[in-house]
């Protein structure tokens, strides 16, 4: 949610500190099994984590767009804009709500059957 944030406040900036306008980011994510205290656990082949291993910088060329009196015109009155695509970066937001809400959905199912295992031993 931060990367996309990010994208989304930046899709106009044309002008960095790196130079040149804003690159779009994305994360890497990689699939960990489980391990308890250090150890695999039965469900280690079943069931897993994810971890954002990477932040990259998207490679695709800048859009162009013609506004001679733009600051940030070249010669030819053209301004390099972030190649961020809003639309897009909504759908990644909407899954990545989604995504979280699914996790949080299924981890109480699983405290709820755990509750209901101990009260039948009472």
């Amino acid at each position: 949610m931060n990367t996309i944030a990010s994208n989304l406040a930046n899709a106009r900036t044309t002008r960095t500190a790196e130079g040149g306008p804003y690159r779009r980011i994305d994360p890497v994510f990689t699939a960990v099994a489980l391990r308890a205290g250090g150890m695999p656990t039965p469900l280690g082949r079943a069931a897993s984590t994810v971890r954002v291993t990477a932040i990259q910088r998207d490679t695709r060329d800048p859009m162009m767009v013609y506004e001679p009196g733009h600051p940030d015109a070249d010669a030819n009155g053209y301004v390099k804009y972030p190649n961020v695509n809003v639309v897009e970066e909504m759908v990644n937001m909407m899954t990545a709500s989604r995504a979280y809400e699914a996790g949080v959905t299924s981890i109480d199912s699983i405290k709820g059957m755990a509750r209901s295992a101990l009260a039948i031993g009472r």
